[in-house]
């Protein structure tokens, strides 16, 4: 039986009366090499466990139930769930788990199936649930690193470096958190039913610390927001509503240019450093005028 043939595809799932859902956003793979390097990319070997988000029919499932100690599957589509029980019958170490991802406490899940081993986490993203979806991975704490294939302008600008132009609010968050890399590129082609755009695996390596040390966490990722939620603006016209409108104009193009940054540039052009400092010169602001 191969998981990535599209024939035994097809055939597996007219023995379970399977429809594929169009709301979960379900595509199976038809290329083996794809599972088969998720797999050994991902950082798992028989000293670690995994978390595999979606496992759909199982191609990826299979293939890491061959690297790791241990796998937790985590599905929410009750109906693949006899399909995992037969593609999976031959792997003793892997356990489904029924649930959503995002509303499931990874730290527990982890704490009870995996105690004390390190654990990676690997998933084929739903586009629909990419960013909710990552930020669940990474802000559980608990995964030595994340292999996720998602869509490709996606990949792209999770992994574009803070300052240039392809660089958005939720790359600053991830590379504030972690190390991307993007790894490869997996064409429409190799998918049933074969999506309108083509996706890419990215690794994220959580850091021991954030990549810039801050004052204040909230406030620097409400600017951060703010700037790209209004790119098109100048930083200092986009981040006064970060302040409720207490300071005027003036008084945010002092803080802008105090951090060594030009009074017109945009918020997309900034580094995590320049995030780091312009975060200082808001909390020095803000409690000179009572606000902190």
């Amino acid at each position: 039986m191969g998981l990535c043939d599209i024939q035994d595809i097809k055939a597996i799932l007219a023995r379970h009366g399977f429809h594929f859902s169009k709301s979960l956003g379900q595509n199976f793979l038809t290329e083996q090499w794809v599972p088969e390097r998720i797999a050994a990319e991902c950082g798992a070997d028989a000293e670690a466990c995994a978390v595999e988000v979606g496992p759909g029919i199982g191609c990826l499932t299979v293939q890491l139930s061959r690297r790791a100690a241990q796998v937790a599957a985590i599905e929410i589509d009750r109906a693949l769930l006899p399909v995992l029980e037969e593609t999976l019958a031959g792997c003793s170490n892997v356990e489904v788990v029924q649930g959503d991802v995002l509303k499931t406490d990874l730290r527990a899940l982890c704490a009870q199936k995996f105690p004390g081993r390190p654990v990676y986490a690997c998933a084929n993203l739903p586009y629909y649930i990419t960013t909710p979806a990552i930020s669940a991975l990474l802000d559980s704490g608990v995964f030595a690193g994340i292999t996720v294939m998602v869509q490709k302008e996606v990949a792209e600008r999770i992994c574009a470096p803070a300052g240039t132009g392809n660089a958005s609010a939720f790359s600053i968050y991830i590379q504030y958190h972690a190390r991307a890399e993007y790894l490869f590129d997996v064409p429409r082609d190799c998918f049933v039913p074969q999506p309108k755009v083509d996706s890419a695996v990215i690794r994220l390596t959580p850091l021991a610390q954030p990549a810039v040390q801050v004052e204040n966490e909230k406030l620097f990722f409400d600017l951060v927001r703010a700037a790209f939620n209004q790119r098109r603006k100048t930083l200092v016209n986009a981040i006064g509503v970060v302040f409720g409108g207490k300071f005027d104009k003036a008084q945010l193009t002092e803080m802008v240019t105090y951090c060594g940054l030009d009074a017109r540039v945009r918020g997309e052009r900034l580094s995590l450093d320049d995030y780091a400092n312009l975060t200082g010169a808001a909390c020095a602001l803000m409690r000179a005028h009572g606000m902190l």
